[in-house]
């Protein structure tokens, strides 16, 4: 009786030895789509060509003149606004933060939706935004239901 608990015993203890020293393999965990660094290095360069006498280089604009887009939430908002606007230009004053800007904006709609995708990406990731992508399917979407 003594040899059949000695032996349970063992075969217990060598059962936990190979379970504590199997190695549970990592389980990869989702992560969130990064933005496509290729989309913000294209915006960028929209931006120097296309944005950047208004709204400066550090995307602070001038103020009483033209809104920066550092943490705004016209830029980290809602996406279709942002398209709009780049397609259609805004003819009227606007405030944000409390200071109310007052210089026009023309329309961008020349751009294509590559190019206001990449830009406003760019703009979402850049001046201290985190914000997720600008894709072209929403620059296409919005832009049938301007015209």
């Amino acid at each position: 009786m003594k040899k059949l608990i000695i032996t349970a015993a063992l075969s217990i203890l060598f059962v936990v030895f190979l379970f504590a020293q199997t190695k549970k393999k990592p389980v990869a965990k989702a992560k969130s789509a990064p933005v496509a660094q290729a989309s913000i290095k294209n915006g960028e360069q929209v931006y120097k060509i296309t944005c950047i006498a208004c709204h400066q280089k550090d995307g602070g604009g001038v103020p009483r003149l033209n809104p920066p887009l550092i943490k705004t939430s016209y830029v980290n908002g809602d996406k279709t606004r942002l398209i709009q606007i780049v397609l259609k230009g805004l003819n009227q004053p606007i405030e944000i933060e409390g200071e109310e800007y007052a210089n026009a904006m023309p329309a961008f709609a020349q751009l294509n939706d590559q190019q206001i995708a990449d830009v406003l990406t760019y703009v979402r990731n850049s001046f201290g935004n985190k914000a997720s992508a600008v894709t072209v399917a929403q620059v296409k979407a919005v832009r049938a239901k301007t015209k």
